[in-house]
Parts: structure tokens; C-alpha cells; sequence
């Protein structure tokens, strides 16, 4: 079996291009994942074939990525528009990194929207590969009534719901096919030095020898080809499924990619899963492609006994072994990670490259009942484990679950398999905003602790001088007791007591840049205890927060943001209207046409970031963040804070 991932934006077609592709002989055969991918298997020209469509929405590329892992070859299906070619740049970056071998279709060309040289220019800004275009379109007036191929310079004119027709190539078409097909041999020509040779010396190569070159480049990614079409209209598709049965690598290819990738050994290498997800019912389901004989249920793989095993496009159960390259689903095989390469023995972390982008919106989901509550903590775990894009937390101080998500509609998509799925109901809050408070002078305090409840009372005196430490200092705690005022046993549980004032101050956020000196004190020999200086330590501490003008902190994030070039021009205003700073930028080395901007920003204004990024990069644009600092924060906007989240929400 072959298999070959449609990938690309949404609205272009790619669901459609799957469907014409696998019904041109015979009827195919589809399976959905509750994720929004597909799985279509169907034969051509008496081989067995297995295509992997993805969401096209941004937030899911992850689920292209996985798939790229198990596809000799791909399709990034486009818009014929020039000004959509930076929505693709999220693709064609994640097809670069995973050196999968790459067909372009240009989708659409019946609706007249730019030039297709156009098209191409546009989208190499985001391909450090030469795009070559391998047809040009035929046209009357501005209807592409069909294609020439730039190979073979055969002609062929689309004829609704049926094949093409060959046809001699008009004459108004010749010129320009001419200069396309120069273009073409002169970037072939690149990549083989006989057809350098022949090309200097004004010989025309042959077709058939064009094409061995054009499929050798292709197998060895050196090039992405060009072709165009209308699915809508079953134009192009015939020409598009032969390229990729002549050009593109065989199965074998991908288990040496892999190996390369991975560092992992190949002969090693029994097979490769790539996406997994829960049904009702069912049970954990985990799609895997075979890279070795004997997979079948019972044997090992990944370190554990085979469940069950499925055709993945029909569903019917498999009762003999599945043939290298082939896709099949495993049953009852919960032990398999996804993605992953499987040995028989083990499984391997996959490639570096099949990372999703960090999640950028976080929330507490709230159970919509003591019931739900039970079951959220080990579901949400259950749905980590098939979702690499999903981040399982618990928010500080309240311990309440917390997801990091690729953005709201990942968010949608989660909270309905929670509720299909799982029975679990929920709704969404966006988490407590992390403040934090310090003191802005010093304060001493004499503090005795005193009870006499019957027996043995409670005796602790201590002498405190609380002062501000430097940002980024943390806590601090010395002593400085003479003549044994307090016996050192003690001095322990007086810390442990100052510690625990730091919980909450006076504003009602934890404190946290303070220095807390024993300087004197007092004992009883029977009266005083561990639990009496802790007291004395804790109640002193806090007095001496009341008088030392407490200050808010906020926290201020690093974030790292990645866009295509074309959108970086808003970039420092967007972060200037947040109050953020804006350290840098540069060119993003491992992707054309990206850039990294670095920024600091308030830690409160995630939220609004992570939408307003979307919505000036056409939901492209993504960041990852980490803690900075603390800073101080004062006025109107403090004592909002203060009144909604800390010591004035607390009071009422």
C-alpha cells in the first residue's frame, strides 16, 4: 500500500480532492476520526492506496504533522488567489521539516482570480525548495478550458464529468508554453548534470528521459512540483493521481526517512502510529502503519501484545499479518503511544519536527456536576495522551483543571469529545490572573504569643524586622539572637511560621521579595513549644506586612511570536497597545519567510494576545511564553485588581 497525506487551508478543496481521487476506479472505502481527520483507502491501477485528509484550520496542524509521518508523499492543495498563498506557509513549513516529498495543486482554476505565475511567486516566499510548474493552462478569454503538459507538451481540453480530450495545442497557447517549459528544463537542469550537458549544447531531451528526471528529484525532494485543476469539476485529478503514482517514492522510502529523522535504528523499525482517539464503547483506537512483516494481533509491537486489528478504512477486522505499508487501525492496544515509532520492544519519541506549535489559550474547565467532577481528572489525561496539541494543568492555588489549547476551536472540538464521548460535561472560565505582592519599606514588630487554656499553656515572644528584598530575591529569612533569648531549637518553626504568612498578605496575594530577621525574644521553659514560636512567627509577620506599605506585583511574560514576514509590520503595535516591549526581532532560520519577535508583555494580557495575534495574522500567527519577572503596578488599574481577585473580592 501507498499512502499520501491532502493537507492545506480550509475551503480549498481538500475533502473533495480525496473523494474524486479515490473514486476514479472503483468504490473507495472511508473511516473519520472524532478530530475531523479522514481516512480513505481505494486502488488504482492494481495498487492499494491510502490517503490521510486533515482539518484545515490552523490550530489543528499538528494532526497534518502526525500524518506527514506515515506518508511517502503529500498534496498541499491551494487557492488559485495569490494574496491566500501565506495562508499555506504554515504547511509548507511543516512539510519542509519532515523532507516529505510534495506535490502543489492549485485548486480552483475555473474561478479566474490572479496568475498563476503569481500564485507561484507568492508561495515561494515560503519554500526554500523550487516550485516548478509542470502545466500551463489553456484558456478562452478568461476560462482555463484546459492544460498542456510541460513534459510530454500534450495538450488536453477538460470535458465535464468525463476524461480529458487530447487535443493539438493552439496556437495563441505555443509561445508561452514554450518559454514555461524552458523555465522547467533550466530547473530540472539543477539537479542533473546530463540534462545540464544536453541543455548548453541547444539538444532537446526526450520525454521519457524527462520524466525519469522529474520523478528521481521528486523521490529524492529536491523539487516541488506544480500542477492545477478544478475538483469540482474532476479537472486535473487524473494527472495529479499519475504523478504521484510515477513520481513519488515507494514505501520502502519512508522507513529509511524515519531513521534518518529519528536517530533510531531502522532494521529496527516495525511500524509508525500517528493518530489515536476514543469512542464510545470502544475504547482507545490507534491508527499505525506497518513498516515490517509479521504485524498482526497477538505479536509485539511497541512493547506490548497487539489488540484486535482493523482494515483502517473499512473497519473490518484483519485475521492474517498486514503487509509493510499497510494502514491499519489496533484495538485494545492502549499501550501505544501516538504519534510514535514502534519497535517490537519498544516505542521511540518521533522526530523533532512533529511538535505542535504551543498551545496559546488556556482555561479551567468547570464540571457541570459533582459526577463530572470525578471523572474530568483521568478523561482529560485519556485525551492528552491522543492529543499532542493539549496541555493538562491545575491552576495555582485552587488545584481546578486547567487545559492549554491551540485556540477556541481546538477548545469546541475538546469539550465535545468530553461530552460524545466521555459523558462528561463542562464549561469554560478563562483562569485567575497570577499576581503576586511585596512591601515597599521596612517594618520591626514586637509580637507575643500568649494562651492559658488549661494545662500546659502557649509562650512565644519574638522580636521581627521585615524588610524588601531585591526583585527576583525570593524570601529570606536570618536571625540575629544573642544570649539564647530564643533557644536555637526554636528558631526553626519561628521561619516555618514566616513562611506561612507569606501565603497572603495584606492586598490577599501571596508575598514574595521579603526578608524577615529574628533579632530578640523570649521563652517559657514549660509554656513555650515548636507550635508557639511558629504562632509568634507567623502573627508577627503578618503585623509587620500591615505597616510596610504593600505594593501589587504583576507578572511579565516572555514571549516568543512567530509570523510570516508579510505581517510583521504590525507586529510592535500590537504589542505596544498591550503595554508590552518589544526586545527584537529576527528572520526565522529554520522556516523562509518567518520571523521571530521577542517581547515582553504583562502576564494579564495573554488572552487578548493570543486574539489579537490570530486576527491580525489570519490565524497564522502563534506564540510561546515564559515567566520573567514581577513589577510593580499601582493606580486605578491596581485597585481594580485588588477589588476583583485579591483582599477587596475576599471581604465580600
Amino acid at each position: 500500500m501507498r499512502c499520501f497525506t491532502v493537507l492545506g487551508p480550509s475551503q480549498t478543496g481538500k475533502t473533495t480532492l480525496v473523494a474524486k481521487l479515490a473514486s476514479l476506479e472503483g468504490t473507495p472505502r472511508k473511516s473519520a476520526s472524532p478530530y475531523g481527520s479522514s481516512l480513505t483507502e481505494f486502488d488504482f491501477k492494481d495498487e492499494a492506496w491510502c490517503a490521510v485528509d486533515t482539518p484545515g484550520a490552523n490550530e489543528a496542524l499538528a494532526l497534518a504533522q502526525d500524518a506527514l509521518l506515515v506518508s511517502d508523499a503529500c498534496i498541499l492543495c491551494i487557492s488559485p488567489t495569490p494574496d491566500d498563498a501565506v495562508l499555506a506557509a504554515p504547511y509548507l513549513r511543516a512539510i519542509e521539516a519532515s523532507g516529505t516529498p510534495c506535490v502543489v495543486f492549485i485548486n480552483r482554476m475555473d474561478e479566474p482570480r490572479g496568475r498563476l505565475r503569481d500564485v507561484i511567486a507568492a508561495l515561494q516566499t515560503y519554500s526554500n525548495h523550487p516550485l516548478v510548474l509542470r502545466q500551463v493552462p489553456i484558456r478562452e478569454g478568461d476560462t482555463i478550458v484546459g492544460s498542456c503538459d510541460l513534459i510530454s507538451e500534450r495538450a488536453w481540453r477538460y470535458r465535464e464529468g468525463q476524461p480529458s480530450a487530447l487535443i493539438e495545442l493552439p496556437q495563441d497557447a505555443v509561445e508561452r508554453e514554450h518559454e514555461a517549459r524552458a523555465e522547467m528544463l533550466e530547473q530540472f537542469s539543477e539537479f542533473d548534470d546530463w540534462l545540464l550537458e544536453e541543455l548548453i549544447e541547444d539538444r532537446e531531451p526526450a520525454s521519457d528521459t524527462l520524466f525519469a528526471i522529474s520523478s528521481r528529484i521528486l523521490k529524492e525532494n529536491r523539487v516541488i512540483p506544480v500542477l492545477f485543476g478544478a475538483v469540482s469539476h474532476s479537472n486535473g485529478i487524473m494527472r495529479l493521481m499519475k504523478a504521484l503514482r510515477h513520481e513519488a517514492p515507494p514505501a520502502t522510502a519512508l522507513r529509511t526517512r524515519l531513521a534518518t529523522s529519528s536517530g533510531a535504528e531502522e532494521t529496527a523499525l516495525s511500524a509508525v502510529s500517528f493518530h489515536a482517539y476514543h469512542k464510545a464503547n470502544v475504547g482507545k483506537t490507534v491508527l499505525v502503519r506497518a513498516l515490517a512483516d509479521g504485524l498482526k494481533q497477538g505479536a509485539s509491537l511497541g512493547g506490548a501484545t497487539l489488540g484486535p486489528l482493523q482494515e483502517a478504512g473499512s473497519g473490518k477486522p484483519i485475521s492474517g499479518s498486514v503487509q509493510p505499508g499497510g494502514v491499519f487501525a489496533a484495538l485494545k492496544s492502549d499501550h501505544l503511544p501516538a504519534p510514535a515509532l514502534l519497535t517490537q520492544s519498544t516505542s521511540v519519541e518521533p522526530p523533532d519536527w512533529t511538535t505542535p506549535p504551543t498551545p496559546m489559550l488556556e482555561r479551567i474547565l468547570v464540571p457541570g456536576s459533582e459526577r463530572d467532577e470525578t471523572k474530568l481528572s483521568a478523561t482529560l489525561a485519556k485525551l492528552a495522551e491522543t492529543d499532542r496539541g493539549l496541555k493538562v494543568m491545575q491552576e495555582e492555588g485552587t488545584g481546578a483543571a486547567l487545559i492549554c489549547a491551540q485556540g477556541p476551536v481546538h477548545l469546541r472540538d475538546l469539550r465535545k469529545t468530553l461530552s460524545e464521548v466521555f459523558r462528561v460535561e463542562v464549561s469554560d472560565r478563562a483562569p485567575n490572573p497570577i499576581y503576586r505582592e511585596t512591601i515597599s519599606k521596612p517594618s520591626d514588630v514586637h509580637y507575643r504569643h500568649r494562651k492559658q487554656t488549661g494545662g500546659a499553656g502557649q509562650f512565644a515572644d519574638v522580636q521581627l524586622s521585615v524588610r524588601p528584598n531585591e526583585r527576583g530575591q525570593g524570601f529570606t529569612f536570618g536571625e540575629s539572637v544573642k544570649g539564647g533569648t530564643v533557644p536555637r531549637n526554636y528558631i526553626p518553626a519561628v521561619e516555618a511560621g514566616a513562611r506561612e504568612a507569606m501565603e497572603k498578605g495584606p492586598l490577599g496575594f501571596q508575598v514574595i521579595d521579603v526578608d524577615v530577621t529574628l533579632t530578640d525574644g523570649q521563652y517559657h521553659s514549660v509554656d513555650s513549644s515548636d507550635f508557639a514560636f511558629r504562632a509568634a512567627g507567623k502573627m508577627g509577620v503578618k503585623q509587620a506586612l500591615s505597616q510596610a506599605s504593600s505594593v501589587l506585583m504583576q507578572p511579565v511574560v516572555r514571549v516568543e511570536i512567530h509570523i510570516p514576514s508579510i505581517f510583521s509590520g504590525g507586529i510592535v503595535t500590537l504589542v505596544s497597545s498591550m503595554r508590552g516591549q518589544v526586545l527584537g526581532f529576527d528572520r526565522d532560520e529554520n522556516a523562509k519567510g518567518w520571523d521571530i519577535f521577542r517581547a515582553l508583555v504583562p502576564g494579564g494580557v495573554l488572552d487578548e494576545l493570543g486574539r489579537s495575534l490570530r486576527s491580525a495574522t489570519q490565524g497564522i500567527g502563534h506564540f510561546s511564553k515564559s515567566f520573567d519577572h514581577f513589577e510593580e503596578l499601582y493606580g486605578k488599574e491596581a485597585d481594580t485588581i485588588i477589588n476583583t481577585h485579591g483582599a477587596g473580592a475576599q471581604a465580600h
